[in-house]
Protein backbone atom coordinates (compact mmCIF):
# COMPACT_ATOMS: atom_id res chain seq x y z
CA UNK A 1 0.00 0.00 0.00
CA UNK A 2 3.15 2.13 0.45
CA UNK A 3 4.54 1.71 -2.95
CA UNK A 4 1.33 3.88 -4.28
CA UNK A 5 1.27 6.79 -2.67
CA UNK A 6 5.30 7.47 -3.95
CA UNK A 7 4.83 6.66 -7.01
CA UNK A 8 2.12 9.07 -7.46
CA UNK A 9 4.15 11.52 -5.32
CA UNK A 10 7.15 11.06 -7.87
CA UNK A 11 4.61 11.54 -10.69
CA UNK A 12 3.74 14.83 -9.53
CA UNK A 13 6.87 16.01 -8.22
CA UNK A 14 7.84 15.41 -12.05
CA UNK A 15 4.81 17.41 -13.37
CA UNK A 16 5.59 20.43 -10.80
CA UNK A 17 8.92 20.50 -12.32
CA UNK A 18 7.97 20.14 -15.71
CA UNK A 19 5.18 22.89 -15.05
CA UNK A 20 7.66 25.25 -13.27
CA UNK A 21 9.94 25.01 -16.33
CA UNK A 22 7.50 25.94 -19.40
CA UNK A 23 5.93 28.31 -16.80
CA UNK A 24 9.80 29.97 -16.55
CA UNK A 25 10.48 29.97 -20.54
CA UNK A 26 7.19 31.65 -20.68
CA UNK A 27 7.73 34.60 -18.00
CA UNK A 28 10.96 35.24 -19.63
CA UNK A 29 9.35 35.27 -23.33
CA UNK A 30 7.08 37.57 -21.66
CA UNK A 31 9.32 40.03 -20.02
CA UNK A 32 11.23 40.07 -23.71
CA UNK A 33 14.61 38.94 -22.01
CA UNK A 34 17.32 36.45 -23.68
CA UNK A 35 15.51 33.09 -23.51
CA UNK A 36 18.35 29.86 -23.50
CA UNK A 37 17.88 26.72 -21.36
CA UNK A 38 20.77 27.85 -18.69
CA UNK A 39 17.84 31.30 -18.25
CA UNK A 40 15.19 29.52 -17.67
CA UNK A 41 16.50 26.62 -15.53
CA UNK A 42 17.65 29.60 -13.30
CA UNK A 43 14.25 31.05 -13.33
CA UNK A 44 12.74 27.65 -12.95
CA UNK A 45 15.14 27.02 -9.71
CA UNK A 46 16.22 23.94 -11.62
CA UNK A 47 19.87 22.84 -12.91
CA UNK A 48 20.24 23.25 -16.80
CA UNK A 49 20.84 19.14 -16.56
CA UNK A 50 17.58 18.35 -15.07
CA UNK A 51 15.86 21.30 -18.02
CA UNK A 52 17.37 19.01 -20.40
CA UNK A 53 16.02 16.22 -18.90
CA UNK A 54 12.88 17.40 -19.77
CA UNK A 55 13.16 18.95 -23.19
CA UNK A 56 15.76 17.66 -25.19
CA UNK A 57 16.26 21.13 -26.63
CA UNK A 58 15.65 24.64 -26.58
CA UNK A 59 13.30 24.14 -29.37
CA UNK A 60 10.75 21.48 -27.98
CA UNK A 61 10.66 23.68 -24.85
CA UNK A 62 9.64 26.99 -26.51
CA UNK A 63 7.61 25.42 -28.67
CA UNK A 64 5.38 24.02 -25.66
CA UNK A 65 5.64 27.23 -23.69
CA UNK A 66 4.40 29.78 -27.15
CA UNK A 67 1.95 27.47 -28.30
CA UNK A 68 0.32 27.77 -24.66
CA UNK A 69 0.38 31.50 -24.70
CA UNK A 70 -1.76 31.70 -28.44
CA UNK A 71 -5.71 31.60 -28.68
CA UNK A 72 -6.83 29.79 -31.37
CA UNK A 73 -7.36 31.93 -34.98
CA UNK A 74 -11.22 32.01 -33.63
CA UNK A 75 -10.58 33.40 -30.64
CA UNK A 76 -8.16 36.31 -31.77
CA UNK A 77 -10.16 37.37 -34.54
CA UNK A 78 -13.27 37.77 -32.78
CA UNK A 79 -12.92 41.18 -32.81
CA UNK A 80 -14.01 41.32 -37.06
CA UNK A 81 -15.79 38.22 -36.47
CA UNK A 82 -19.10 39.76 -38.34
CA UNK A 83 -17.00 41.20 -40.71
CA UNK A 84 -17.22 39.41 -44.30
CA UNK A 85 -14.00 41.80 -45.87
CA UNK A 86 -11.38 39.67 -46.35
CA UNK A 87 -9.06 42.71 -46.56
CA UNK A 88 -10.14 43.81 -43.61
CA UNK A 89 -10.20 40.62 -41.75
CA UNK A 90 -6.41 40.31 -43.00
CA UNK A 91 -5.11 43.33 -41.81
CA UNK A 92 -6.49 42.68 -38.27
CA UNK A 93 -5.13 38.89 -38.31
CA UNK A 94 -1.30 40.56 -39.33
CA UNK A 95 -1.25 43.38 -36.92
CA UNK A 96 -2.46 40.59 -34.13
CA UNK A 97 -0.03 38.06 -34.89
CA UNK A 98 3.14 40.96 -35.49
CA UNK A 99 2.34 42.38 -32.29
CA UNK A 100 2.56 39.16 -31.01
CA UNK A 101 5.50 38.13 -32.22
CA UNK A 102 6.88 41.81 -30.81
CA UNK A 103 6.01 41.01 -27.29
CA UNK A 104 7.28 37.28 -27.24
CA UNK A 105 10.46 38.19 -29.41
CA UNK A 106 12.75 36.73 -26.97
CA UNK A 107 11.40 33.29 -27.37
CA UNK A 108 10.53 33.60 -31.37
CA UNK A 109 13.82 34.61 -32.07
CA UNK A 110 15.83 31.54 -30.01
CA UNK A 111 13.45 29.56 -31.90
CA UNK A 112 13.97 30.79 -35.01
CA UNK A 113 17.96 30.76 -34.50
CA UNK A 114 17.96 27.29 -33.52
CA UNK A 115 15.93 26.07 -36.71
CA UNK A 116 18.03 27.53 -38.90
CA UNK A 117 21.46 25.50 -38.02
CA UNK A 118 19.00 22.86 -37.01
CA UNK A 119 16.46 22.37 -39.98
CA UNK A 120 15.24 19.23 -39.06
CA UNK A 121 13.39 20.66 -35.63
CA UNK A 122 11.52 23.65 -37.98
CA UNK A 123 8.43 21.70 -37.77
CA UNK A 124 8.40 22.36 -33.94
CA UNK A 125 8.35 26.05 -34.59
CA UNK A 126 4.22 26.71 -33.86
CA UNK A 127 2.70 28.22 -37.18
CA UNK A 128 0.52 30.82 -35.95
CA UNK A 129 0.59 32.15 -39.38
CA UNK A 130 -1.43 29.54 -41.27
CA UNK A 131 -4.26 28.98 -38.99
CA UNK A 132 -4.26 33.09 -38.57
CA UNK A 133 -4.21 33.42 -42.53
CA UNK A 134 -6.81 30.60 -42.97
CA UNK A 135 -9.60 32.10 -41.01
CA UNK A 136 -9.27 35.81 -41.97
CA UNK A 137 -9.69 34.36 -45.71
CA UNK A 138 -12.58 32.39 -44.85
CA UNK A 139 -15.15 34.68 -46.96
CA UNK A 140 -12.85 34.30 -50.45
CA UNK A 141 -13.44 30.35 -49.65
CA UNK A 142 -16.78 30.49 -51.78
CA UNK A 143 -15.38 32.95 -54.64
CA UNK A 144 -12.53 32.71 -55.17
CA UNK A 145 -11.67 29.36 -53.61
CA UNK A 146 -14.23 28.17 -55.80
CA UNK A 147 -13.72 30.11 -59.11
CA UNK A 148 -9.71 29.90 -59.33
CA UNK A 149 -8.66 27.63 -56.15
CA UNK A 150 -4.60 27.77 -57.18
CA UNK A 151 -5.18 31.73 -56.79
CA UNK A 152 -6.48 31.40 -53.50
CA UNK A 153 -3.76 28.93 -52.76
CA UNK A 154 -0.92 31.14 -53.98
CA UNK A 155 -2.69 34.26 -51.75
CA UNK A 156 -2.35 31.96 -48.76
CA UNK A 157 1.44 31.35 -49.78
CA UNK A 158 1.89 34.79 -50.89
CA UNK A 159 0.80 36.11 -47.57
CA UNK A 160 2.39 33.66 -45.24
CA UNK A 161 6.05 35.10 -46.39
CA UNK A 162 4.52 38.70 -45.19
CA UNK A 163 2.51 38.03 -42.60
CA UNK A 164 5.28 35.60 -39.83
CA UNK A 165 8.43 36.63 -37.74
CA UNK A 166 10.34 36.40 -40.61
CA UNK A 167 9.47 39.29 -42.58
CA UNK A 168 8.82 41.63 -39.21
CA UNK A 169 12.42 40.69 -38.31
CA UNK A 170 13.76 41.64 -41.99
CA UNK A 171 11.93 44.86 -41.57
CA UNK A 172 13.39 46.06 -38.16
CA UNK A 173 16.66 44.45 -38.19
CA UNK A 174 17.51 44.96 -41.88
CA UNK A 175 15.36 47.94 -42.83
CA UNK A 176 15.82 49.74 -40.25
CA UNK A 177 11.89 50.19 -39.49
CA UNK A 178 10.68 50.96 -35.98
CA UNK A 179 8.65 48.35 -34.76
CA UNK A 180 5.54 50.22 -35.36
CA UNK A 181 6.89 51.67 -38.77
CA UNK A 182 7.42 47.25 -39.34
CA UNK A 183 4.20 46.44 -38.64
CA UNK A 184 2.34 49.04 -40.41
CA UNK A 185 4.58 48.25 -43.54
CA UNK A 186 3.49 44.51 -43.13
CA UNK A 187 0.32 45.36 -42.58
CA UNK A 188 -0.34 47.38 -46.24
CA UNK A 189 1.66 44.35 -48.18
CA UNK A 190 -0.92 42.17 -46.62
CA UNK A 191 -4.05 44.19 -47.33
CA UNK A 192 -2.39 45.16 -51.08
CA UNK A 193 -2.27 41.37 -52.28
CA UNK A 194 -6.16 40.38 -50.47
CA UNK A 195 -7.14 43.85 -52.21
CA UNK A 196 -5.73 42.21 -55.85
CA UNK A 197 -7.27 38.64 -54.71
CA UNK A 198 -10.92 40.16 -54.25
CA UNK A 199 -10.64 41.66 -57.10
CA UNK A 200 -9.91 39.14 -59.25
CA UNK A 201 -12.67 36.89 -57.56
CA UNK A 202 -15.09 39.80 -58.46
CA UNK A 203 -14.15 40.16 -61.77
CA UNK A 204 -14.65 35.98 -62.38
Amino acid sequence: MATAPTGTGRSNQKQRTRTAIVDAARELIGAGSEVTMPEIARAALVSEATAYRYFPDLPSLIGEALAGVWPDPVDALAPVADSRDPVERIAFACEFLLRGILARQGGVRAMMAATIVRPDMESMRPGIRFGLIDHALAPLSATLGVTDPDAFVQLKRSLAVVVGADALFTLTDQVGLTPDEAVASAVRTAKTLTEAAVRTATEV
